[in-house]
């Protein structure tokens, strides 16, 4: 079934799916993210994210967790440098209950005093834990690399300065200035009649008061290709290499999605993984991948492996894509690509939690959202003279940076 919309008179947007099933899965996403907050709200978004959870003007935080869980369901939420989502998968007869309280604790959140400063203590922990883990690490040491002194650089998490700095005057003023309705998207994938669906959500939304807000993104520009190396005490060195991409509707962001999974996708026979991991045994982890943010994007191979062979995989990753960016693709080679993406794609529309996410996020940056079969169609239509054009752009030499964690 193709996917239905409808907006509320507020700009809500909603969007949905019907499927069979004993399980549904809904969320309501806000276009506002770590990229949004000002220097001295580093981590501001993160950290309201927690706080939505710890109180109502109706409801205390065991409460608000036991709401959905009570009944076998699983309430959750997500940070990123552009969104955040608070989602829900619960058995198909409770969406009115998960529905009201996405409304309650986006739009009447109290952010007790006492809670917050006990948050600050969990957010903390929670920044200290990711240091212990690199191979997450790298990524957004990456990003901060590649996006030098822009906000999409900032870590998600902030850091401890700003956390501890954090006041309840502080969450109200990011939120009054970033929450824009026309920029909330609630999202649904599951057993659920649409009508139906449109009336719950007017029950719990319609009444929000519209709160526009012009808020305008400063565009990242003058990106300069850098290397880095950190010495870090871990057991493998860690490595990230790669370049500034496009955007989430960008004309070649299809082709760039196919050449990655080409590439450094999940599936074992990726040119990289038969190229460096199967033939030399340099690395455990060898992968690619492609973050899209709404005016921008980057690419990047990420490799995990003992020191002695940095400089040698390193070495093995540029020949890699200078062949996609030399070679073009033969007919046989490009079907094959396009027929594992293809697959690939299908085997996570079987996991519907997945599908509603990735829903919202694209519903958020344009009027509708592609269904399978029209995704298929458009990486039907790319050509081997795509691919090597997207390769020549994204895979130059001279545009990549690389940061190392080098183990101590």
């Amino acid at each position: 079934m193709a996917y239905q919309y409808y907006q509320l008179k507020n700009g809500i947007r909603i969007v949905h799916r019907q499927i069979a099933g004993q399980i549904s899965h809904c969320g309501l996403m806000v276009d506002t993210g770590s990229r949004d907050e000002q220097e001295q709200e580093n981590g501001m978004a993160h950290f309201i994210e927690h706080m939505i959870f710890k109180g109502t003007q109706k409801r205390k935080a065991y409460h608000i967790i036991s709401r959905i869980e009570n009944v076998g369901g699983e309430l959750n939420a997500y940070t990123s440098k552009e969104e955040t989502c608070i989602y829900a998968s619960f058995l198909s007869p409770y969406y009115d209950r998960s529905l009201e309280i996405f409304a309650d604790v986006a739009f009447h959140s109290t952010f007790p005093e006492k809670e917050i400063e006990k948050e600050k203590d969990v957010v903390l922990d929670e920044i200290n834990s990711y240091q212990d883990n690199p191979a997450e690490l790298i990524l957004d040491d990456f990003e901060d690399l590649l996006f030098d002194g822009h906000p999409l650089g900032r870590n998600i998490l902030g850091d401890q300065s700003h956390v501890e700095a954090f006041t309840k005057k502080d969450i109200f003023r990011f939120i009054k200035r970033n929450y824009d309705t026309r920029k909330m998207v609630i999202s649904s994938v599951g057993q659920i009649d649409f009508e139906k669906l449109v009336r719950l959500v007017r029950k719990y939304f319609e009444d929000i008061p519209e709160n526009k807000k012009e808020v305008i993104r400063p565009a990242f520009e003058n990106y300069t290709p850098s290397r880095k190396v950190i010495q870090k005490q871990s057991y493998l060195s860690h490595c990230l290499t790669g370049n500034i991409a496009f955007s989430i509707n960008h004309p070649q962001k299809m082709s760039l999605l196919l050449l990655n999974n080409l590439l450094g996708g999940p599936a074992m026979n990726s040119r990289l993984n038969l190229g460096i991991r199967e033939k030399y045994g340099f690395a455990y982890t060898i992968e690619s991948t492609v973050q899209t943010y709404s005016d921008t994007g980057f690419f990047g191979v990420y490799l995990g492996t003992d020191a002695k062979h940095v400089d040698k995989s390193l070495v093995l990753v540029k020949l890699e894509l200078d062949k996609l960016r030399k070679q073009k693709l033969g007919t046989l080679q490009l079907t094959r690509a396009k027929q594992q993406f293809k697959g690939q794609i299908a085997l996570n529309d079987e996991l519907p939690l997945n599908e509603m996410l990735e829903v919202a996020k694209a519903f958020l940056y344009k009027e509708s959202v592609n269904d399978s079969e029209t995704i298929f169609r458009l990486i039907d239509a790319i050509t081997a003279e795509d691919i090597l054009e997207v390769a020549s752009v994204v895979f130059e030499p001279s545009s990549q940076s690389t940061l190392i964690y080098n183990n101590k």
